[in-house]
């Protein structure tokens, strides 16, 4: 699982990368090759979830690239949060938006 934020510019895809890239980097998965019957990570299956407001902007390849190997399959889903930044900018700055990203791995049999 991971949480991401954009701060300023209510980027609904920039908040799903960086938490995407946050479940990323707190999971290890050492000797995953060896549980995947071909032995080969492209074999990999991918499963992001990412609950975020205006989820239906989040651009799913760009989620998608921040995964070095596998098949990657990204659903973009209500959810997360959004509140004043104060900042008070204006419509589109004014607000911070925070994504909830759970990976799940499998293989492809």
């Amino acid at each position: 699982m991971g949480l991401g934020v954009d701060l300023v510019g209510e980027d609904a895809t920039k908040a799903a990368r960086r938490a995407v890239r946050e479940a990323i980097g707190r999971t290890s998965l050492p000797g995953v090759r060896d549980l995947i019957p071909s032995r080969d990570r492209a074999d990999m299956r991918v499963e992001v979830t990412v609950a975020v407001p205006g989820h239906e902007g989040v651009d799913a390849d760009a989620v998608a690239a921040e995964f070095p190997y596998g098949r990657i399959a990204v659903h973009a889903v209500p959810g997360g949060l959004r509140m004043p930044n104060g900042t008070d900018a204006g419509p589109g700055e004014d607000h911070l938006i925070c994504a909830v990203a759970v990976v799940a791995v499998g293989w492809l049999g």
